[in-house]
Order: structure tokens, then C-alpha cells, then sequence
């Protein structure tokens, strides 16, 4: 199992000036990566970056929210709600709710299989890796994974990750408002 730090990344400025990314990860390399996470920190309202052939979820992690535009269609994003998937040639307008937003980015490329962003709920059911060919869990609070018979205490602010072809399902043991979600990449790919 592999962990990344948010803390450790330094960000990188968009030349636009409008926000910094910090790239957690690109998989399998970072010169052709099939799956990407990574958080931003926007700062300024303008159009997200269009990524044509990549699948895009996004969710707010911190900040007052968003506000995407897409054609006629609005549709505002605050911390908590259900991360959104969309086409990344898609790239919407951003209008900030109130002051600048972190957020968590899971890009996929279609050659990769299907991805998934999906919120960790306790009680829920386990992640399983024998169905994933990448899986993944960042989260904002600390909680104790378990899986392949280790249990991993995850910081705050940090990305578990394995792309090993282990069968055993991660359990994650979280406290009551921990948010945190589950990073998918299915088999279906190459």
C-alpha cells in the first residue's frame, strides 16, 4: 500500500493565475498516466482547463463551494455534496460561492477503464480490490484502513493507494463526520 501526503506535494500555479494544483498521483507514469488525483486550491472564478478523452470527478473538500456552469445547465457544489462526474472536454465555468475552495480530482483516461469517486460511508460496503485494477481512499480526518491483513493509520489529508491484484476488501474505521471517499479504477481497461 502506497501513501501520499498533501503536505509533501508542493503546488503547482496555473498559468492563468487563477489556483495551484497538487498532483498526488499520475498512474501508472507521470509522462502518459492513465489515472490522476490531485487537489486544487481555485482561487479565482473562471472556466476549468478542458481535458478532451478524459473522464473528470470532482468534489469540494473545503471552502464555501462552487458554482459550475455548463451550456444553460448551473449546478452549485458545496463540501459534502456527492462528488460530480463529467466529460473532461467539458471544461465548465467556475464562479466561486464565497472565496477561494480546495477540491479533489480523480481524471481517468477511457483507454483505463472506468473511475469512480465515491464518498466512504460508515457501515457501508467494504472497497474491493480484486474488482478494482487501481483503488484508492483520500481523506480529510484520520482513519485506520484495513486490508490484505495490515491495518494502516491514514493522516489527515492523505491518499492510500495499491494497484496490487490482491483480493482482500480494505475496510475503512472512520469517526462520525470524517469525509473521506473511495478511488476506483475498474478492470475493464488494459
Amino acid at each position: 500500500m502506497n501513501l501520499v501526503r498533501l503536505a509533501d506535494i508542493t503546488p503547482t500555479p496555473w498559468r492563468n493565475g487563477g489556483g495551484t494544483t497538487r498532483e498526488l498521483l499520475a498512474w501508472p507514469r507521470a509522462a502518459d498516466w492513465l489515472l490522476r488525483v490531485s487537489v486544487a486550491r481555485i482561487g479565482a472564478d473562471g472556466p476549468f482547463s478542458p481535458f478532451p478523452g478524459v473522464q473528470r470527478w470532482f468534489t469540494v473538500l473545503g471552502g464555501a463551494g462552487v458554482r459550475l456552469t455548463h451550456g444553460d445547465a448551473v449546478r452549485e457544489l458545496r463540501p459534502g455534496d456527492e462528488p460530480w462526474g463529467f466529460d473532461g472536454a467539458d471544461a465548465p465555468g467556475c464562479t466561486l460561492v464565497d472565496g477561494p475552495t480546495d477540491d479533489l480530482n480523480l481524471m481517468s483516461r477511457p483507454d483505463a477503464g472506468p473511475a469512480a469517486m465515491v464518498p466512504l460511508r460508515p457501515g457501508a460496503a467494504p472497497a474491493s480490490a480484486s474488482a478494482s485494477r487501481w483503488l484508492g481512499v483520500y481523506t480529510t480526518a484520520p482513519l485506520t484502513l484495513r486490508a490484505a491483513g495490515t491495518t494502516l493509520d491514514i493522516p489527515a489529508h492523505c491518499l492510500a493507494w495499491t494497484d496490487a491484484r490482491g483480493t482482500d476488501a480494505w475496510h475503512a474505521d472512520t469517526a462520525p463526520g470524517t469525509r473521506a471517499w473511495w478511488l476506483t479504477l475498474d478492470r475493464d481497461g488494459g
